[in-house]
C-alpha cells in the first residue's frame, strides 16, 4: 500500500546543462499533474505528464529548473544599422556646432536600441531527455517516500478495523439477547393488565414477529465479509484505494441498517462508535492509492 503525501528532488548535469526537479504531492480523487514551469520550457509538459503518468493517483506539483553550466545564457545582439545612424548623426552635429565628436564604442553600446540581449538558443531535445531522466530520479525517491508512508497509513487503518471488529462482536453477542428481552418485556406488561391471561401461541407469534423485524444476522454477515476484505487489500500491492473507499460505502450501509433495526440502547450506543470508526477509516483512505 501506497500514500499519496511524498516529495521527491533529483538533479543531474549533462554537457552544458544542469536541471533539477521537485514533486510534492498530495492526495486527490484521481491523477492531477500541476507543472511549474517558466514559459522558456512550456516544451517539456509532455514530457512532464508522460513521466508521471505511473503515478495513478495524487495531485503532483511540479517543478523544474534548468540551468546553462558553460557559457552564458544570454547573449548581446546588435543593431548595426542603428549603431551606423547613431554614428551618423553623432558626425553631423559635429561638423554643425564644431564640437568633437567623443561618441566612442562603449557610449554607442549604451545608446537606446543599439544592444539587446536575448536569451541564447536552447537544445529542446537534449534538455527534454535530461529532463526525463531527472524526472524518473525524482519519481523514485516520492515513490519510497510514498511507501514509507504507505505503511504508516497501513498500521493506522488495521488498528481503526480492529476497533471495528470489536464493535461488530460486540453486536453479534448482544443480538440473540434482545429478543429474549422483548418477551420478558412483554410477558411482564400482560400480567398487570387486568385482561384473561394471553393464549402463550399469540405471544410466540407477537415475539417471532419481533425477531424477524429485528434480525441482524445478514447485516453482520455481510460486515464481517467487508472487513475481511479490507484486510485482504492493505496486504496487496497496486491500486487498492478506489476498490477500499467503495468498501467503506458498504460497512456504513451495514452500520445503518443494524441502527435501524437493532431495537436496543446498548446495540444503538454501539453503533454509534461503529460508525464513528467507519468515518476515521474514511478519512484515512482518501490518502491511499
Amino acid at each position: 500500500m501506497r500514500s499519496m503525501t511524498g516529495y521527491g528532488r533529483c538533479q543531474e548535469q549533462r554537457g552544458e546543462w544542469e536541471i533539477t526537479v521537485e514533486l510534492r504531492s498530495v492526495n486527490h480523487r484521481y491523477l492531477d499533474v500541476a507543472c511549474r514551469l517558466p514559459r522558456s520550457l512550456s516544451f517539456l509538459e509532455d514530457t512532464v505528464r508522460r513521466e508521471l503518468a505511473e503515478l495513478k493517483r495524487g495531485h503532483v506539483d511540479v517543478f523544474v529548473n534548468v540551468r546553462r553550466t558553460s557559457g552564458s545564457s544570454r547573449q548581446a545582439e546588435i543593431d548595426e544599422a542603428l549603431a551606423q545612424a547613431y554614428l551618423d548623426a553623432g558626425k553631423r552635429l559635429s561638423e554643425i556646432t564644431g564640437a568633437a565628436n567623443d561618441l566612442t564604442v562603449s557610449k554607442l553600446l549604451r545608446l537606446e536600441g543599439v544592444t539587446e540581449l536575448t536569451e541564447a538558443a536552447m537544445d529542446e531535445e537534449a534538455v527534454s531527455a535530461l529532463c526525463a531522466d531527472v524526472l524518473r530520479g525524482a519519481v523514485e525517491q516520492m515513490q519510497r517516500m510514498r511507501l514509507r508512508e504507505g505503511e504508516n497509513l497501513r498500521a493506522d487503518l488495521s488498528e481503526h478495523l480492529t476497533n471495528v471488529e470489536s464493535l461488530r462482536e460486540r453486536i453479534a453477542l448482544r443480538a440473540p439477547g434482545v429478543v429474549e428481552d422483548y418477551r420478558t418485556r412483554l410477558t411482564e406488561r400482560l400480567s398487570r393488565l387486568p385482561v384473561e391471561p394471553v393464549d402463550p401461541q399469540r405471544l410466540a407469534q407477537e415475539v417471532a414477529l419481533m425477531a424477524d423485524k429485528c434480525a441482524i444476522d445478514e447485516e453482520l454477515s455481510r460486515l464481517q465479509s467487508h472487513i475481511a476484505q479490507m484486510r485482504a487489500y492493505l496486504d496487496t500491492d497496486g491500486e487498492v484505494g478506489k476498490k477500499m473507499d467503495f468498501l467503506i460505502q458498504e460497512m456504513n450501509r451495514e452500520a445503518n441498517t443494524i441502527g435501524s433495526k437493532g431495537c436496543d440502547a446498548s446495540i444503538a450506543q454501539c453503533v454509534v462508535d461503529l460508525k464513528s470508526e467507519i468515518e476515521k477509516l474514511r478519512e484515512q483512505i482518501q490518502n491511499a492509492v
